[in-house]
């Protein structure tokens, strides 16, 4: 009779305990290496309309404002709605194209403890997925 534990892991011998495992070292590397993940966000950019400079979000809300009433003017207007849309696409472009994503200063020892928890993991468990033990 086989052992449980080394069959299993998508029907190959490796077994199903090295790919758990893995998978849980992968997931706590993965979650450790978020933490350490900082985002921010930046201005948005400025553009000059007749030599005055203008923020590329405050006219953005200047259209939406504008699809707003128009659709307050007519609630079936779909030029309005379509205006009102487009801005609110564009601002949420606008946030994620400003956003800034740096690694948090850490020691060396947590980096490799990071990098040896997801890269182990996976060797892990592409291991228990082997059809033939080498």
């Amino acid at each position: 009779m086989k052992n449980p534990l080394k069959t299993g892991a998508g029907g190959t011998p490796g077994g199903l305990g090295p790919f758990f495992l893995g998978l849980l070292m992968t997931v706590a590397g993965g979650y450790m290496f978020l933490a350490q993940v900082q985002v921010s966000t930046g201005f948005w950019g400025r553009f000059s309309i007749g030599g005055i400079g203008v923020s590329a979000f405050g006219a953005t809300m200047v259209v939406f404002m504008i699809g707003v009433g128009l659709i307050f003017f007519n609630s079936e207007s779909k030029v309005g709605w379509a205006v009102a849309g487009l801005a609110l696409l564009f601002t949420f472009i606008g946030i994620i194209a400003n956003l800034r994503v740096y690694f948090a200063t850490t020691s060396l020892y947590v980096v490799l403890v990071i990098f040896v928890l997801i890269a182990g993991g996976i060797g892990l468990m592409l291991r228990a997925l082997r059809t033939v033990d080498v």
